[in-house]
């Protein structure tokens, strides 16, 4: 086994890789006040983000689904990784070297198999690109110039040519390291009756690359004619690879999609290139697989789902390619983006129009007209005889349904209207009725209720409950709120309220919750140790944690917004004479109980000291009341 990772070099990658950087590799992120930033959670829906980020302290949270942790953990889950496997990434691309404890090290051996994978991919998409200048590829080369594609293009998408021999990747990446059995779950090599083969020969190559713009597979296009496999044959699902997960062109369009919040999905990898190269650097496609779920979930992240975000599909005029647009439309409502259809003039894609007509008419193309739904609709309503009583019944039942399942109750009463003259029907509010009707059907089925309540911070969207130990959070309450401001002080800006935090009991929480995260700030030395090294002191609290539900709760206050528009000693001062006031009027009952069951009958120097506490005390929340925080 490889030994572990030297803790400093751990702490070295944590600081080296900004988490705001990481997370906009798989999600457009924008402010969110209080330096921190915000975005669509990646590992659960929601329609409003509730996934925050703060650099300064290297941490997300979502308030959605509790999921949170520093920038290893972010990797770790978004691409299930192990905290090793994890580590070596991010040192890599921080340019680290890690040293290993306990034993030696083989990388070609010790490294986690999706690592391993990984780099088999990137070695295989060198190798391809090299072959693409050798004299076999001369007809991989012809096929990319027929195209409108230089060697110039080529490089820019890593472009690439797999040689017809039987294994001349499986020897090149044998001699790099690679065990057969890394080749084989990788894709890239196949069983054959002796040993393992070249999964693709012959073939022009491009690489696939996930959004974090690692290659996970390829896309190889049939060149000859003696070739008998498929004209598209692309990566098997792998470890790595899920077709149903990737978009072609989302490592290079990823920044432009989220900065113009726009998205161009086209059919192929040329139709990709050609757009790019065209100006329309938001280009993307799927590979080998409709355009679905999955691959919404990818754009929705990068939209942000702003209203002026916009998707564009371009397929083809013939009935494949209508069939394509219907499939896209049924999951049109899972955008909050504004959808829309191009068809290119005489059935050309992207590639061939601009081999035609110049980048110019590609860029036309894109530009939105014809909305998705609107193109559905029209395909719907043209099976039908329209001049005909029951053709236009007929037609009117089809397409109901759908306008019905749009959510948004003024598009649905604007395109019920369209519908209406579409049909030819003149009583346009029979129509508008009719669709509202059935909206409201498909409600009731649907409807389950609602949702769970959850004390969510103010500002913050409701989701799932928090299961914590204890009573229920109470936001409500305004001790409860007092207590988890504190906390976030003390996470957040440990010297605004040191040295007088750490003087506090944990008894002085009256949350249960907040009194675990009180006791695991003390654990990890307390907050003053955060005056000097912010970012280690979260990490060793964190550290400290008795379990995950508290590790939880410490990096959502470590992320949430404090709610002071000026986070100041004075501020910061309040919080600490409202908790500790409270908990000095708490104790002052329990003192006034014990005089009341003394009475005058007991031990008459137990009344005397009794009596004394209780005027200590009174005196003490006469002080706070009337000095506030220089009391404490």
């Amino acid at each position: 086994m490889a030994g572990r990772i030297n803790d400093d070099d751990v702490k070295a990658v944590r600081d080296a890789v900004p988490i705001d950087a990481v997370v906009s590799e798989y999600l457009q992120l924008r402010s969110a006040g209080g330096g921190n930033l915000k975005g669509l959670c990646p590992f659960h829906d929601e329609k409003s983000p509730s996934f925050q980020v703060s650099p300064a302290k290297g941490l997300f949270h979502c308030f959605g689904c509790q999921e949170g942790g520093d920038t290893i953990a972010f990797v770790m889950k978004i691409d299930h990784l192990s905290f090793s496997e994890t580590v070596e990434r991010l040192a890599g691309k921080a340019g680290i070297t890690l040293r290993y404890e306990e034993g030696g090290y083989n990388p070609g051996h010790q490294r986690g198999e999706r690592i391993r994978l990984i780099e088999a991919h990137k070695a295989a998409a060198e190798f391809y690109a090299e072959q693409l200048d050798g004299a076999e590829a001369e007809i991989g080369r012809a096929f990319l110039a027929e195209r409108g594609f230089d060697q110039a293009a080529a490089r820019h998408f890593g472009v690439g040519y797999s040689p017809a021999g039987w294994d001349h990747l499986t020897r090149y990446l044998r001699g790099k390291g690679f065990t057969d059995k890394e080749l084989l779950v990788s894709g890239l090599a196949q069983e054959s009756r002796r040993n393992p083969i070249d999964r693709f020969r012959g073939r022009l190559m491009w690489p696939i690359r996930d959004v974090g713009g690692d290659v996970v597979g390829f896309g190889a296009r049939k060149l000859r004619d003696d070739d008998n496999g498929p004209k598209y044959l692309n990566t098997p699902e792998t470890p790595i690879y899920k077709k149903s997960q990737v978009l072609y062109g989302i490592d290079l369009a990823k920044k432009d999609i989220a900065k113009s919040s726009r998205a161009v999905v086209v059919e192929g990898y040329t139709d990709v290139m050609a757009c790019h190269l065209a100006g329309i650097t938001t280009a993307i496609a799927t590979c080998g697989t409709a355009f679905g779920g999955d691959h919404i979930k990818i754009l929705r992240r990068l939209l942000m789902d702003n209203g002026s975000a916009r998707v564009i599909f371009t397929f083809d005029g013939d009935a494949a390619g209508q069939k394509a647009a219907l499939r896209a439309f049924e999951d049109d409502q899972k955008f909050a983006a504004e959808t829309y259809i191009a068809i290119a003039p005489d059935g050309m894609d992207p590639c061939e129009l601009r081999l035609a007509k110049g980048d110019e008419a590609v860029a036309d193309l894109v530009e939105p007209r014809t909305p998705l739904f609107e193109f559905a609709l029209r395909q719907i309503v043209g099976r039908y005889d329209l001049e005909t009583p029951a053709g236009r019944a007929a037609a009117l039942d089809e397409a109901a349904p759908i306008v019905a399942r749009i959510k948004n109750v003024a598009s649905q009463h604007e395109v019920a209207v369209q519908l209406a003259g579409m049909l030819g029907i003149l009583d346009t509010q029979f129509v508008v009725k009719r669709v509202a009707q059935l909206a409201r059907w498909a409600r009731d089925r649907g409807g389950r209720g609602p949702a769970p309540a959850r004390h969510a911070p103010s500002g913050e969207s409701a989701a799932a409950p928090v299961v914590l130990s204890g009573p229920a959070l109470n936001l409500r309450s305004p001790a409860h709120r007092t207590e988890r401001e504190l906390l976030k002080l003390a996470l957040q800006y440990p010297a605004l309220v040191s040295p007088a935090f750490d003087a506090y009991g944990a008894d002085e929480f009256t949350a249960p919750p907040y009194a675990a995260v009180r006791r695991t700030i003390a654990d990890a030395g307390g907050a003053e140790q955060g005056v000097h090294d912010a970012a280690e002191y979260l990490a060793r609290v964190r550290d400290a944690a008795p379990d995950d539900t508290v590790r939880a709760l410490v990096t959502e206050l470590a992320v949430e917004v404090i709610h002071g528009r000026t986070v100041d000693e004075t501020y910061a001062g309040d919080h600490l004479v409202q908790v500790r006031l409270r908990a000095v009027d708490r104790r002052i009952r329990d003192v006034q109980g014990s005089l009341t069951r003394l009475g005058g009958q007991g031990d008459p120097e137990r009344f005397a000291a009794v009596q004394n506490e209780l005027w200590v005390l009174q005196q003490y929340a006469q002080s706070l009341r009337n000095r506030g925080a220089d009391a404490l």
